[in-house]
C-alpha cells in the first residue's frame, strides 16, 4: 500500500489505542452476520447459477469452498482498509502492532485464523454426528468461550488477533460536515 494511503494512529492519541470492550465488539460481530447474509445470498445466488445447480446439496462442498473464498475477498478488502461497514457502524478498526493499516497478507493470515470462531466445533460436530440442535449448542458455545478467552489477553485482544499481528482498537466516527 502507498505510503499515502497508509492510516497511522498518532502515539499522543491514546484514545485511538484503547480496546473497544468485548460487548461492542461482540455487536459488532453480530452486526456483520446481519450484513453477511447478502453477501452470501448472492455469492450463492451466483455459484447456483453459473454451476446450473438445481438442488441445494448439489455441488456442496464447491459452494462452500467457493463462498470461503468469497467472504475471504470480503474481509481482506475491507481489512486493508481499516473497517468493514459494521466496524464502520461500531466505530473500531483493526490495524497492525503498530497502529499502521493491514497489509492484503497480515489480513489474510487474520481471515485464515479467525475461523478459530467456528473450526474447533464444526470439527468435533463433523466427528461426533450431532443433531442440529446439538450443533447449534456447540457452536454458539464455542464462540461464547472463545469471546471470553479475550479475557485472558493482555490487551483484551481476540487471540486470533494475537497470532495474526492485527488488533482491534477504538476509531472516532468521521465528520460529516467534511
Amino acid at each position: 500500500m502507498p505510503a499515502s494511503q497508509q492510516t497511522t494512529f498518532s502515539s499522543t492519541s491514546n484514545a485511538s489505542w484503547t480496546t473497544p470492550s468485548l460487548r461492542r465488539r461482540m455487536a459488532c460481530w453480530l452486526y456483520e452476520g446481519v450484513l453477511l447474509f447478502g453477501v452470501v445470498f448472492l455469492a450463492g445466488y451466483l455459484f447456483s447459477t453459473l454451476s446450473q445447480s438445481r438442488h441445494a446439496l448439489e455441488n456442496r462442498t464447491a459452494l462452500q469452498w467457493f463462498l470461503f473464498i468469497v467472504l475471504g475477498i470480503y474481509f481482506v478488502w475491507f481489512w486493508a482498509h481499516g473497517q468493514t461497514l459494521a466496524m464502520k457502524t461500531w466505530n473500531i478498526r483493526v490495524v497492525d502492532r503498530h497502529g499502521q493499516a493491514l497489509s492484503q497478507t497480515r489480513a489474510l493470515v487474520r481471515y485464515v485464523l479467525s475461523w478459530v470462531w467456528f473450526m474447533p466445533a464444526l470439527v468435533v460436530d463433523w466427528m461426533m454426528g450431532l443433531s442440529s440442535l446439538q450443533s447449534l449448542v456447540l457452536v454458539l458455545g464455542w464462540i461464547a468461550i472463545w469471546a471470553i478467552l479475550s479475557r485472558f489477553h493482555p490487551q483484551g485482544q481476540f487471540w486470533h488477533d494475537a497470532w495474526a499481528g492485527s488488533r482491534l482498537v477504538h476509531s472516532q466516527p468521521l465528520s460529516r460536515l467534511t
